[in-house]
């Protein structure tokens, strides 16, 4: 499929960027950027981000030929079913959201028959918040999850395969179901855990923290709004790496006694490890 027209409702960082790669890559294509403030939209123009902005989500979706939600993720049913009755035979929906039971399910009850649905998750990204700091390389080399499930049509799958491969990207394919079990564990919970960390600390012991203790919790400068709503969408699951965190915190515990000092260190360089080999093989997929 030939994107001639990619509506981008959402442009922040993440929409943003989307929009500088494909008028960079795509020269036939027409970016359509959607969102509530003008502020934002005259910026996303000003960057070169969108080619034309909308503050309707009927007129954002007007004859487009790949649409992709970037708002939370509680803002995807409203935006599903108002859109719906404006999709053009054969425009395909897909998304940049880090849960997908719910958008899956969401867009099978509020989408026409005439387009296809197509859950995408890139995972790329950063704490910072708003189409100012977009990037048109921000998903170059960075992987993205496509999550078809039993009804998604092929050919709508293998066009937002290649859109995302065009922009740069590698892409997986898991189910809606695989994904968030997934994604609770190496995404989710690491947010909570950078954000109970900074919580949890006196303002007297938070002057005296070094490059260590900023760079673990990083990830706790995202938008709330953004996380509240991951959280609850996927709660089941991000409730079931909880219980794995508390039973491997607890043998942690266990391990803090003088004559299980060997164990101790063993248990922190078998993590260290499996951390050095992660590192290796995203340099190899970046090369």
């Amino acid at each position: 499929m030939q994107v001639r027209r990619l509506s981008i409702l959402g442009v922040g960082l993440l929409g943003g960027s989307i929009g500088l790669a494909a008028r960079s890559i795509l020269s036939d294509c027409h970016v359509v950027g959607y969102g509530h403030r003008k502020a934002t939209l005259d910026r996303a123009l000003e960057i070169g981000a969108i080619d034309e902005a909308a503050g309707e989500l009927e007129a954002a979706v007007l004859d487009a030929d790949l649409v992709i939600l970037c708002t939370p993720v509680g803002m995807f049913s409203e935006i599903l079913r108002t859109i719906a009755g404006k999709l053009k035979a054969g425009a395909i929906v897909t998304d940049v959201g880090s849960t997908k039971r719910s958008v899956v399910a969401e867009a099978a009850r509020h989408l026409p028959k005439g387009a296809h649905f197509v859950g995408s998750h890139p995972m790329a990204g950063s704490e910072k918040r708003g189409v100012e700091f977009a990037r048109t390389d921000l998903l170059a080399g960075a992987l993205c999850i496509l999550t078809p499930d039993g009804s998604t049509d092929a050919k709508a799958l293998a066009a937002v395969e290649e859109f995302w491969r065009t922009l740069g990207m590698h892409t997986t394919r898991m189910t809606p179901a695989e994904h968030d079990a997934a994604l609770a564990g190496v995404s989710h919970l690491p947010h909570a855990v950078a954000a109970a960390l900074v919580a949890m600390q006196r303002p007297e012991a938070l002057k005296l923290c070094g490059k260590g203790f900023l760079d673990a919790t990083r990830i706790a400068g995202g938008d709330g709004g953004l996380w509240r709503d991951i959280f609850i969408d996927n709660a089941d699951q991000v409730r079931a790496a909880l219980g794995e965190l508390r039973e491997m915190l607890a043998k942690f515990e266990t391990l803090l006694d003088p004559e299980k000092g060997e164990e101790l260190r063993a248990w922190l360089d078998e993590a260290a490890k499996a951390r050095e080999a992660l590192v290796r093989e995203r340099l190899r997929e970046e090369e």
